[in-house]
């Protein structure tokens, strides 16, 4: 009966998705617009600065050292988030357009060419006894290449007549906005490193408060251009299918290729995690420099949505991996 209810426990949505959730609500109740939209844009701004800022300044150069020598592992993760997602994001563009909206569509294109989350990616690989140092170093070089991988992929791909920016101003605007703050803090490490490192857990606040600002200045915009006409339950739930069918595949390809190549069981277990999954806390603020705010709201929901489904699978697959190591 524990176990059951064990298992149970990982499924509920965790207090971050309940704030998203509430916050949707907010937006579509009480949108700001007007001059109160350019004001909390600006402080938007901000925040995803300071986000970024203390993401630089978290990153331990030690943990970075300790995990470079294994470059088979961080190679094999890289190939999974940069190349096979998007190849699987395109490959599906015949099904998702019949199923799906076009912004939904590119929503979960854009998904596809995020880095890979570094918190969770970390959490889950020590709760299946995987390779930590490797997780740690892997998901940190994703969440850096990513800063200038995916406006890349973006102006490739993504669906013309979405993206706010031409190729050249959405890399610019991702090395001012994301970039120059994340070196700032990864140069300012030195000096502010141990105090970032004591108020770890009161620092996660700036995270979230960030991304949830992103969510309703986003949602707000969407409900003024029709959002709850355009999505309806059922499409809802075949986006949940579609999501759902990503990450399965994604995961299996991963398992495949980590024993196909002979990685260890630990190694395994972090190629697994670090490889299938997708940063919300990067893909917001990148999809608001990127594409025109008009579309924002629908362009999001898909990695909101796939945030969360990650999150549940993973939690049940980390369980599974500690039971096989013990």
């Amino acid at each position: 009966m524990s176990s059951k209810s064990s298992f149970l426990s990982r499924l509920k949505p965790d207090s971050f998705t309940l704030a998203l959730l509430i916050t949707v609500a907010i937006a579509s109740v009480l949108p700001c617009t007007g001059q109160a939209a350019v004001v909390f844009g600006d402080v938007t701004a901000i925040a995803i600065g300071l986000l970024f800022f203390l993401h630089g300044a978290k990153l331990s150069r030690e943990a970075v050292v300790a995990g470079l020598t294994h470059w088979r592992l961080h190679l094999l993760v890289l190939c999974c988030t940069f190349v096979l997602f998007p190849i699987l994001g395109l490959a599906l563009k015949p099904v998702a357009l019949t199923l799906l909206t076009p912004d939904l569509y590119v929503g979960l294109l854009f998904l596809c060419m995020l880095p890979s989350t570094v918190q969770s990616s970390i959490a889950m690989t020590a709760m299946g006894r995987g390779n930590v140092p490797a997780a740690i170093c892997s998901a940190s070089a994703s969440n850096f290449l990513g800063i200038l991988i995916t406006p890349l992929l973006v102006s490739a791909f993504v669906v013309q007549g979405h993206a706010g920016r031409s190729s050249l101003d959405a890399v610019l605007a991702i090395v001012l906005q994301l970039l120059v703050p994340f070196l700032a803090g990864q140069v300012l490490r030195r000096w502010i490193g141990r105090w970032v490192d004591r108020h770890k857990p009161m620092l996660k606040y700036v995270d979230q408060g960030s991304i949830l600002l992103v969510v309703y200045t986003a949602f707000s915009e969407a409900v003024a251009e029709g959002l709850w006409h355009k999505l309806s339950p059922q499409l809802l739930v075949t986006l949940g299918v579609v999501c759902c069918v990503l990450l399965a595949v994604v995961l299996g390809l991963s398992f495949w290729a980590s024993r196909r190549l002979g990685f260890s069981r630990e190694d395994e277990v972090t190629i697994v995690f670090c490889g299938s999954k997708k940063s919300l806390a990067s893909g917001v603020p990148m999809a608001k420099v990127l594409f025109a705010t008009s579309s924002l709201g629908m362009i999001i929901l898909p990695l909101m949505l796939f945030h969360q489904i990650q999150l549940m699978v993973c939690a049940v697959l980390a369980q599974r991996f500690a039971e096989r190591a013990d």
